[in-house]
Parts: C-alpha cells; sequence; structure tokens
C-alpha cells in the first residue's frame, strides 16, 4: 500500500479508471478531471495533461496487475489454484475494461460494475495476497463514483483486505504492515477529496467569471444602443434647429413676399417685380443652405470665408434689402478675440443671430433692429435688440415659456445650452425685445 499510494493519488486527479467522471452535482464522489475531461459543467475545455494522466493511471492498473499475475507464477508455479487465478486476473482486467461502456454517471448498472469489480478482486487478493497492490486504482475508482460516505466506507474495506494481504505475506507480525496502509490511505483520501473541492470551487468561480462576463458583455450592448438612440435624437434635434433657422424661415419669407407680389401685381407691377426678385434672392440663399446641408451642415455665409464677424455683417445687409425699407438692421462688433472662435460656436451665434431676426421681421413689427457681438476674455455674447412691440417675457421653465408659438427660442436655447452659455430675452409691451446669448470659451473649448 506504501508504494501504491502516490500512484493512487495521481490517479485521483487525473482521472483513475476507465470512464470515470464527475458527479453532476459537483460532490466530493465526482471526478477532478471530469469538467475538464468530459466537459461537464464548468469546463473550461478538454484539458491535455489529465487526459495523459489518465492513460498513465490506466496504463499503471494493468501493470500492477500484471505484475502481481507473474509474482504469484514465479512463487507458486504448478498450484491447483493457479488456473482460478489466471481466470480472476483476466476476468478483473475485462471488467476494468468495461467502464467506459457503462457510461460516467453514477448510475444503478455502474454502482453494480464497481461491486463486482471489487468482488472479484478480493477473491484474488483471498487466493494470492500479492494482488493487493491492485487497490490502489479501485481505491480512487470508488471515491469519484461513490457518494462520500459510501467511498469512505469502501476505502476502510479495501485497508482491511490490504493490511491483510500484507501480513499473510509477512513472516511475522509487524507494526508497520498494520499502520501504514490506513495511516497512507487516510492522508490520500483527504487529498483527493480537497483537489476534488478545489475542483468544485474553480468550476464555480468559472461559472460566475461567466455570468459576470455576460453580464457585462449585455450591459455594454444595452449601453451602445441606449448611446445610439440618444445620437439619433441629438441629431434629429441638430437638424431641426438647423432647418428651422434657415430653410423655414427663408421659405416663410418667400412666401410673404409672394404673396405681396400677387396683391400689387396689378396695381403696381414694379413693386411686385421687386417682391418677386428678393424672393429669387432667398431662394438662392436658401439652396446655397440646403447644399450645405448635404455637405457638412455648415452655414453657407461662413462657408465663404471671412469668419462670424462678416457673416453677421452680410446677415445684416441681406436683411435690410430684403425688408425694402421696412427693417434697417446695424451689425456692430466690440473686441478682438485673442483666437479664432471654435466653428462650433461660430455656427451656433450665426444660426441665432438668423433666427432671432426671423422673430424680429415676422413678429415684432419693428424699423430698426441691432447686432452686437462682443468678445470678451473668456467668453462671447452676442445681442440682438429691436425697436418692435415688444411682449412679457416668460423666465425659462416658466409654464407660459412653453407656450410660444414656434420653435425659434426653444432651439436658441438648445443651441446655448450645448456649449454650456446662457440666453436671455429682456422685453416688454411698447419697448421692443433684446435677445442676449453668452458662450464661455473655456467650455466650448473642450470636446464634448
Amino acid at each position: 500500500m506504501n508504494g501504491g499510494s502516490p500512484g493512487g493519488s495521481a490517479d485521483g486527479v487525473a482521472s483513475g479508471g476507465p470512464g470515470n467522471s464527475p458527479h453532476a452535482d459537483g460532490s466530493p464522489g465526482g471526478s477532478v478531471d471530469g469538467g475538464a475531461e468530459a466537459g461537464g459543467p464548468g469546463a473550461a475545455g478538454p484539458d491535455p495533461d489529465a487526459r495523459w494522466l489518465a492513460l498513465l493511471m490506466h496504463a499503471a492498473f494493468f501493470l500492477l496487475l500484471g505484475a502481481s499475475l507473474a509474482r504469484f507464477l514465479m512463487r507458486h508455479p504448478g498450484e491447483a489454484r493457479t488456473p482460478w487465478i489466471i481466470a480472476l486476473s483476466i476476468t478483473l482486467a475485462v471488467l476494468y475494461l468495461l467502464g467506459p461502456v457503462l457510461g460516467s454517471r453514477p448510475t444503478p448498472r455502474r454502482l453494480v460494475w464497481l461491486a463486482v469489480l471489487v468482488v472479484v478482486w478480493m477473491v484474488l487478493v483471498v487466493l494470492a495476497p500479492s494482488f493487493a497492490w491492485c487497490a490502489v486504482p479501485l481505491f480512487y475508482t470508488g471515491l469519484r463514483i461513490l457518494p462520500p460516505r459510501a467511498a469512505l466506507a469502501l476505502v476502510a474495506l479495501l485497508t482491511v483486505f490490504v493490511v491483510a494481504a500484507q501480513l499473510r505475506l509477512a513472516d511475522g507480525f509487524d507494526p508497520n504492515l498494520v499502520l501504514a496502509p490506513p495511516a497512507v490511505a487516510a492522508v490520500a483520501t483527504a487529498v483527493f477529496v480537497h483537489m476534488q473541492r478545489q475542483a468544485v470551487r474553480q468550476r464555480e468561480l468559472a461559472a460566475r467569471q461567466r455570468e459576470l462576463i455576460d453580464d457585462l458583455l449585455r450591459t455594454r450592448r444595452e449601453l451602445a444602443a441606449t448611446e445610439r438612440r440618444e445620437g439619433t435624437l441629438a441629431e434629429r434635434q441638430r437638424l431641426s434647429m438647423e432647418i428651422h433657422d434657415t430653410l423655414a424661415q427663408g421659405l416663410s419669407s418667400q412666401q410673404m413676399l409672394l404673396q405681396a407680389a400677387d396683391r400689387t401685381w396689378s396695381a403696381d407691377p414694379d413693386a411686385a417685380r421687386r417682391h418677386v426678385r428678393t424672393a429669387t434672392g432667398i431662394a438662392e440663399r436658401n439652396l446655397a443652405e440646403a447644399r450645405r446641408f448635404v455637405h457638412d451642415l455648415a452655414p453657407a455665409d461662413l462657408a465663404e470665408g471671412g469668419g462670424l464677424e462678416a457673416a453677421l455683417h452680410a446677415l445684416a445687409a441681406r436683411e435690410s434689402a430684403q425688408a425694402e425699407g421696412a427693417l434697417t438692421v446695424h451689425c456692430h462688433v466690440e473686441g478682438t478675440g485673442h483666437a479664432p472662435l471654435p466653428d462650433r460656436v461660430q455656427s451656433a451665434l450665426l444660426r441665432i443671430a438668423q433666427g432671432a431676426l426671423a422673430n424680429v421681421r415676422e413678429h415684432s413689427g419693428a424699423t430698426a433692429a441691432g447686432l452686437t457681438l462682443t468678445h470678451l476674455d473668456d467668453r462671447v455674447v452676442l445681442d440682438v435688440g429691436d425697436n418692435g412691440r415688444g411682449f412679457t417675457a416668460e423666465p425659462e421653465g416658466a409654464p407660459g415659456a412653453r407656450a410660444v408659438r414656434g420653435h425659434g427660442l426653444p432651439a436658441m436655447r438648445a443651441r446655448v445650452r450645448q456649449l454650456g452659455g446662457t440666453l436671455t430675452v429682456e422685453s416688454a409691451p411698447g419697448e421692443g425685445t433684446v435677445l442676449s446669448a453668452e458662450v464661455p470659451l473655456t467650455t466650448t473649448e473642450a470636446p464634448t
């Protein structure tokens, strides 16, 4: 037993006997290597090392069986029990090979197989004590197949037979032969059970890790889908603001001009032609804006060069020309920026100016309006004022503010908010309106 225990310990780790596999519930009766070799729950995949160790331990069983038979034939030639010993040895080998055919689960048929295997071995040990060495693979086969208590009972029974066989082979009583096999069996069993529990813990840990990885992947997919939805909504909002501040305002102006031309077509053909020519100019600007949308959504005035200041002067001149004397728009720039304004800031301020002047033209009844761009050290401010009829301004977020007609002010507030700035509207009935958009440069320079 002393010489067999190291091999038995390795056998318990690798696979031990043919057809051995773990319990499905991971109990101590389950195989340590089964999860890797049989692809059971928690298995990471086949383990080549475990397979080679299993083959080595199977070979060790047949080597022990052959050595025991050879020792008997050499020590007891020509005895009457020799045919029985040979027949039982062949039967034990055949039974051991039948293990894989019976499957890997601890089914009743497999338990019967183990019982028959042990009984045949016991008979061999009674007839020839040298076959006690074959207890090593049977020892670990029982630990793998049986429940813990039944496995320990089988280990104790095998150990008793080994001790008895060793005493029969000895010339006299030897305490070492009585105490050493049980001690070695206890140590080997403890190591085997510990390694099985470690394997179960590793399989459980691997299962938990896979669950965590699956949760992480699912969370990432959900986060990506949420970001895509938010990006789509943000892009839709941006496009709606771009269209409102350019194409929609232009189309509204064309409609009013063409209606005015239709009313004066017979009475004042020259005025009607002027209205039509002005509407044609607005259509050209809208066409340019539409092409810029298709290209990169940059305002056409900014794409022509000259920066925001030039674009605001051009906007003021164009609004004055289109109004034909009904509205005069002036543009004034105060201060000089230390560095060119970011493209996002220029585009947003120009769109705000366009939307504000469209509101002045359509709703205020003003005769004069002014654009003032002020460069400060850490921010830039755009003021749009008019001398129109004014209105009662509601604070942002107030219930009445949501009832304002159209999308102009909400779109302006959204643009400024995206840049980290603020939009304020000061107005009173009969006192005109001043709209102020303030954008901090330190915030807008950082990418968002």
